[in-house]
């Protein structure tokens, strides 16, 4: 009886062995996939962002990939990192306020003039259907394309050059967003906007705010919305 038991009790504990072997381990990917999470619900969506397909979009795009690899574990903070060149990838609540701002729709098309690392792009591919975008540092526009392409952004159009004059003929634009800060509104992007269309920049020299811009037939209604920093908008800008 005794040795009864003690078989039981062994095939049990095989049993068991057998059952722990099977549950997945937990991946570097698991870890960024739950650090996005955290983000969108106690950066975001705390702070008052709602739009759902905006905040599914953030859960959604690895903003991980966007920066350089030794930054991959910082890359959930809420905060700006460096990418190089001078150049950051923007806090998440602040893409998150810019895009709800800009109330996408699935069959839009809109213009993003500072590619940057790419993760804005991101965001707007998974909510409209064409994203053009456009880098003036080289270097970041053609990295910025590579991990796009490598996390499968078919809807993402990138041009290396000075987004002054945006993409003419790709124009015209239901929506509009600027990541650089220029000092006024550059009058080709606001040629290039539908009627019905907006525009989010911010607009400053040190002290910037974002400005939501829509274009109706009666002409443009501005809209200061909340102070922010961004670094300057290069290039033909600074010369007008």
């Amino acid at each position: 009886m005794k040795a009864m038991f003690w078989g039981w009790i062994s095939l049990l504990l095989v049993m068991n062995v057998g059952k722990m072997s099977e549950v997945p381990k937990r991946t570097p990917e698991d870890a960024y996939k739950a650090a996005r999470l955290r983000m969108v619900e106690t950066q975001i969506r705390a702070r008052g962002v709602k739009d759902e397909r905006v905040l599914k979009a953030l859960e959604t795009v690895p903003r991980h990939r966007f920066v350089p690899e030794h930054l991959w574990e910082e890359a959930y903070a809420d905060e700006p990192l460096p990418i190089g060149f001078g150049q950051t990838i923007s806090q998440p609540y602040v893409v998150a306020y810019m895009t709800e701002q800009l109330r996408l729709q699935e069959d839009e098309k809109v213009l993003e003039i500072g590619t940057g690392s790419g993760y804005q792009a991101a965001v707007l591919a998974e909510l409209a259907r064409e994203v053009y975008t456009i880098e003036i540092v080289p270097e970041l526009g053609r990295r910025a394309e590579k991990v796009l392409k490598e996390l499968g952004y078919e809807n993402v159009r990138v041009r290396i050059g000075d987004g002054y004059r945006g993409w003419p003929e790709a124009a015209p634009f239901d929506a509009i967003i600027v990541t650089a800060a220029p000092d006024h509104v550059p009058q080709p992007l606001l040629e290039q906007l539908k009627i019905g269309g907006r525009m989010i920049l911010p607009l400053g020299d040190f002290y910037q705010d974002l400005v939501l811009i829509t274009k109706t037939e009666k002409g443009i209604k501005k809209e200061r919305k909340i102070p922010v920093r961004f670094v300057p908008m290069t290039g033909e800008a600074e010369k007008h």
